[in-house]
């Protein structure tokens, strides 16, 4: 694109830019490209070369896959914008950039919406103008990447050498070229096994996402995985519903040496006990009633490859001495076949129990545990993911973006720190559900109403289609987290005085009631704020919260309006809170 014409005064700047990138940069890039840094760190080190040469607001380092372009560092933008993915198709100004073989600097007078929109640190809503450039990374010819400048100063950009803007290309493309070979990054496309079973095609075709997340747990837990996923150990995943368990089996294969072999998904909580031994083994024709032909079981599509056994502590007693001699000798006997079979299948199993506790009651087999479990993985729960929370949002929000064909999806910060404030009682698949839900909320919000008039909806059709996503339309999250944070800071109505759940005698007295499914016990007072040990944060924080709604219901005597507004809520959300802690009033009448 052809630069507009600089000030005396741009051409100064211009001119220092250009003279900015000076040997010991250089020099100092060089030693850090041959050092044993983490890519993360050459990312940042980059950025920072960058960032120190020409003067800008935000610079990001984006890699390319497949039609995909995904953020590998920033510098200047928000927490979630690593967690994003932009389609190139959907961003003309990415796609101008892919499309170019040289750097690419937009005028200030480009119509093109920027896909930073109201991500850049300082600055809320559209971007005024500014200027804006991006650099395409080849290698070998080949597009790999793309790194982008913005800055807030019209004009910085347009009178850079082109001799610099090549160094900087090379010494990005260098970087990213280095760490996607010693990640093993480059996807190897070509080498597909067709599967025959319809579940093991939608086991292999199903996007299940990419393990996310920078805490320190779920490092550690990315370390277990790169350490047992090149070996054929049996693996047994544990952790609560919504973690993540399928997306972890799935990283598992990915990283393994049957990563081009099947990967054959099983729900043993579907599979009726009768039929467990046809499904995982296979069956001839006329085994049995029904069986009208030949069917190879799971571990025979399996062969070669890995079999997920998800559920695994709903499997029935009966079937799990079955599935036990298969762990053991790798030996198959489809029913009604007098021959026996050899297969190399790896067992990957999964289940939200603590198998160890259903051994010690007798629900699962002592044997067929210790044959799954040869290296036990515990997948973290969100709520012990700290940070990672922004990441999630960012990539369930391009999700939603997607689906609601919008330009951009941005989230209020005081809807993040709602997010990063609540329990996230289910996990990952709650946090995405709530991102889609308020996501749909504010795209309806944003468009024209009904009763808008012809020129109204044209002008809405015309423009850049933007929502954002406010507290208000988390629902529930929103009344959990005011509530939580206010009644942390306010003492409880009681004077030094331990607050218990309200007894039936109580509940004949105040008319308030609340199911009798509480903890005893944890209690709470001015001097003594800990509750109880050996209760989960969930008990202690529903808990806690059912005390001060109640005791707050009490004082405006079992007014909800008064009561939400005391609490600075929305009634309507302070009514499903209530519904959900089980507690509701009771009016009645006295004839006297």
């Amino acid at each position: 694109m052809s630069p507009l014409p600089l000030s005396s005064a741009s051409s100064q700047r211009s001119s220092q830019v250009s003279s900015s990138l000076s040997q010991s940069a250089l020099l100092q890039f060089a030693i850090d490209m041959a050092d044993s840094l983490s890519a993360q760190d050459r990312f940042n080190r980059l950025l920072n070369t960058v960032r120190g040469s020409i003067p800008c607001d935000a610079v990001v380092l984006l890699q390319r896959t497949g039609s995909e372009l995904k953020p590998l560092a920033q510098k200047g933008l928000g927490a979630d914008a690593l967690g994003r993915r932009f389609e190139i198709s959907s961003h003309p100004r990415f796609d101008a950039i892919c499309s170019a073989s040289a750097p690419v600097r937009f005028q200030q007078t480009c119509g093109l919406p920027d896909p930073y929109d109201g991500m850049l640190k300082g600055f809320s809503g559209d971007l005024p103008v500014h200027a804006c450039m991006g650099l395409p990374l080849l290698s070998d010819n080949r597009l790999i990447g793309v790194l982008t400048l913005d800055s807030m100063t019209p004009g910085i950009f347009d009178d850079i050498p082109e001799h610099t803007l090549e160094v900087i290309s090379a010494m990005a493309a260098a970087s990213l070229k280095t760490a996607m070979l010693l990640q093993h990054l480059e996807d190897d496309s070509t080498h597909r096994r067709n599967v025959i079973c319809e579940l093991t095609q939608e086991a292999l075709t199903k996007d299940g996402g990419e393990l996310m997340g920078e805490s320190e747990v779920m490092k550690a837990l990315k370390r277990e995985l790169a350490l047992v996923a090149p070996s054929d150990y049996a693996v047994l995943i544990e952790g609560e519903t919504g973690v993540g368990k399928e997306l972890v089996a799935r990283t598992l294969h990915g990283q393994s040496r049957r990563a081009k072999g099947p990967l054959v998904y099983v729900n043993c909580a579907a599979m009726p006990e009768n039929l467990v031994e046809s499904e995982l083994f296979g069956h001839v024709k006329g085994a049995f009633t029904g069986a009208d032909r030949n069917r190879e079981g799971k571990f025979g599509l399996a062969d070669g490859g890995t079999l997920f056994l998800d559920e695994i502590g709903e499997l029935p007693l009966a079937a799990q001495s079955k599935l036990l001699r298969v762990l053991q000798s790798q030996e198959i006997q489809p029913v009604g076949q007098d021959q026996i079979s050899q297969v190399d299948v790896r067992v990957i199993a999964a289940t939200n129990r603590v198998l160890q506790k259903e051994v010690a009651q007798k629900r699962f087999r002592a044997d067929l545990y210790h044959r799954l479990s040869v290296y036990p993985v515990t997948v973290p729960p969100l709520r012990a993911r700290d940070g990672d929370v922004a990441l999630l949002a960012g990539y369930f929000l391009e999700l939603s973006r997607r689906k609601l064909g919008l330009q951009q999806l941005l989230l209020e910060d005081n809807a993040r720190q709602v997010l990063e404030r609540y329990n996230w009682p289910g996990n990952v698949r709650e946090l995405e559900h709530v991102i889609g839900r308020a996501a749909l909320i504010a795209n309806a919000e944003s468009m024209p109403s009904v009763t808008a008039n012809l020129e109204e909806k044209k002008k809405y059709a015309l423009k850049a289609r933007t929502a954002c996503i406010e507290c208000r339309h988390l629902g529930d999250i929103a009344a959990d987290s005011i509530l939580t944070s206010r009644t942390l800071i306010n003492r409880p109505l009681v004077n030094n005085s331990s607050v218990d759940y309200a007894t039936s005698d109580q509940v004949l007295m105040s008319g308030l009631t609340s199911k009798p499914k509480t903890v005893q016990g944890l209690g709470f007072t001015e001097n003594n704020p800990s509750f109880a040990v050996g209760y989960s944060l969930k008990q202690m924080t529903e808990t806690y919260q059912r005390n001060i709604l109640m005791q707050y219901l009490e004082k405006e005597h079992g007014n909800w309006a008064a009561t939400a507004r005391l609490l600075g809520m929305d009634r309507a959300n302070l009514m499903r809170l209530a519904k959900r802690l089980d507690i509701q009033v009771i009016k009645k009448i006295d004839r006297r």
